[in-house]
């Protein structure tokens, strides 16, 4: 039988309630720990707003193998992922994974992506990408611009919906008996000998463990428990469109077309600081795109138009650590919350319930960050 606890006690806290941090939760309270999941709410730059929803795993690690693998673990787990959390909740994620494609519009782009390629399968063994030309494109993907040169393709590669999954997410933590505390910002953390005490306003929350997995807002968090976490917004606009007669099965990096029929457009990459709006520029050269690679959609409707910003670390790498000041306490950040949710939920999770990382995830430390050139 569990002691009792007092109240506001718990095995363990995460602070941050999007994608990344929902995961840990929930995996934390599948692993058998009494969890409670402090979410500022949808007041933050929350960045599953903005998610493209892609499982992507092709273009993930180059010159970083460790990654090429972690991403490649987790595309693996998803399908056990998306199952547990519909037979829990009974939200389905719309998982598909029937591969992706990235296309490419010149000759220029087609070279590069093969160098690409290449350079992946040396490194790390490759997962199965290959480029292929226009000929073979037509027979997989119809109604296709005249620009469209070919594309790489990855077997692994798939889609999944955001929003359902960061529902589902909190929705799980619930039914296995975590809390979920939204509204709270956290002013403070106090570290102490097998303890935290995290502070929102008049409230306290104590626990032996801790992840700081508060996106944007894990810069100013994570010292307070001596771990480094450098994170900046890099911002990215996407458009929705009405729904439309299914064109699209295989998700691509700038169009794809969800559950619902309608089509998600996107992939901009703007250093802008924590602008999370949106800019007609960017939205003339994401449409352009978009219709060179699939002319009919230049009669479709668009619904909306957002921005969101991506969390990012100054190399573009996941940052995972557990403080050696403050054993106990974990940061974890990406701003691959979709891809890498199974990782984390059933690989990360259950390694934090252990209380150490495995050692595949040393690289991935903030210290990267302050080695000398020397």
């Amino acid at each position: 039988m569990r002691p009792v606890k007092a109240a506001g006690a718990f095995d363990a806290l995460v602070i941050g309630g999007g994608l990344v941090g929902a995961a840990i939760a929930w995996g934390l309270a599948r692993a058998g720990a009494e969890t409670a999941l402090i979410d500022e709410g949808d007041v933050a730059f929350r960045a599953a707003r903005g998610n493209f929803g892609l499982v992507w795993v092709q273009s993930k690690g180059d010159n970083r193998p460790e990654y090429a693998h972690w991403t490649r673990r987790s595309a693996e787990l998803w399908p056990d992922l998306a199952e547990t959390l519909a037979r829990e909740t009974g939200i389905d994620v719309a998982l598909a994974q029937p591969g992706g494609l990235h296309f490419c519009l010149s000759e220029a782009e087609m070279a590069e992506r093969g160098q690409m390629i290449t350079r992946m399968h040396n490194q790390s063994g490759g997962i199965g990408a290959k480029l292929l030309d226009r000929s073979e494109l037509k027979d997989m993907v119809p109604g296709l611009g005249p620009d469209v040169r070919g594309a790489s393709f990855s077997p692994v590669d798939g889609h999944a919906s955001p929003l359902h999954l960061l529902r589902a997410f909190h929705a799980g933590l619930i039914g296995r008996g975590g809390r979920y505390l939204p509204g709270r910002t956290v002013d403070r953390i106090a570290p102490a000998p097998g303890s935290f005490a995290v502070y929102s306003g008049t409230e306290r929350f104590v626990a032996p463990k801790l992840v700081v997995a508060a996106g944007l807002g894990s810069r100013h968090l994570a010292p307070m428990t001596g771990l480094d976490m450098p994170v900046d917004p890099l911002r990215g606009q996407i458009m929705v469109t009405e729904r439309l007669k299914r064109f699209l099965d295989l998700p691509t990096v700038f169009v794809r077309q969800t559950a619902e029929g309608s089509v998600l457009v996107g992939d901009s990459h703007e250093d802008v600081g924590f602008d999370n709006g949106t800019t007609p520029a960017v939205m003339q050269d994401i449409a352009r795109r978009s219709v060179a690679t699939f002319p009919a959609l230049a009669d479709a409707q668009i619904v909306r138009v957002w921005g969101a910003l991506r969390v990012m670390t100054p190399d573009g790498f996941p940052i995972y650590e557990q403080s050696a000041r403050y054993p106990g306490a974990f940061a974890a950040t990406c701003h691959s919350g979709v891809t890498l949710a199974g990782a984390h939920a059933l690989a990360l999770a259950p390694a934090i319930a252990a209380g150490a990382l495995p050692s595949s995830l040393d690289s991935f430390m903030s210290g990267r960050f302050h080695v000398s050139a020397a």
